[in-house]
């Protein structure tokens, strides 16, 4: 089932300064799709912390309240780390659609984390379509992810 025709959940956003233009316009691009979300911050480009943002985001997708999430920083890395650090998340650093595709078919990825320093908006575009509507592939890659603790 594709997010963008048919969200049952909101979206759960999280950046940081560095990643706050990105996730702007992914608000945008959500906005056009009536795509509901939730922004957990950072709202402005002043300095701040990935983990403040990062941790409700990763608790709501955990608690099911936020489906998928979205992360953004400056090289992405950060913020990925951070939420990983949660039982059941299972974020992904895409810089390309391929990854992203591979990331939801193959590991069942419920955060995208994207690095916002080196994407064009055409390429945050492709990667949040991708992921969006990428389904699990299930089958062997279950038995792998099934092996990953909690």
């Amino acid at each position: 089932m594709s997010l963008f025709d048919n969200a049952e959940k909101p979206i759960g956003l999280a950046s940081d300064h560095a990643g706050f233009p990105a996730k702007q316009y992914v608000i945008k691009v959500l906005q056009e799709k009536g795509i509901p979300y939730k922004d957990f911050g950072a709202y402005s480009e002043e300095s701040s912390d990935y983990p403040d943002y990062a941790h409700p985001l990763a608790t709501a997708v955990e608690k099911g309240e936020c489906y998928p999430g979205i992360t953004i920083c400056g090289s992405g890395n950060g913020i990925a780390m951070t939420v990983n650090k949660h039982p059941g998340i299972r974020a992904a650093l895409c810089w390309n659609k391929e990854i992203a595709r591979l990331a939801r078919a193959h590991n069942d990825a419920n955060i995208l984390s994207l690095p916002g320093r080196f994407l064009s908006e055409e390429e945050i575009y492709d990667i949040l379509v991708t992921f969006l509507n990428t389904p699990f592939e299930g089958g062997r890659h279950k038995r792998r992810i099934d092996k990953v603790p909690c």
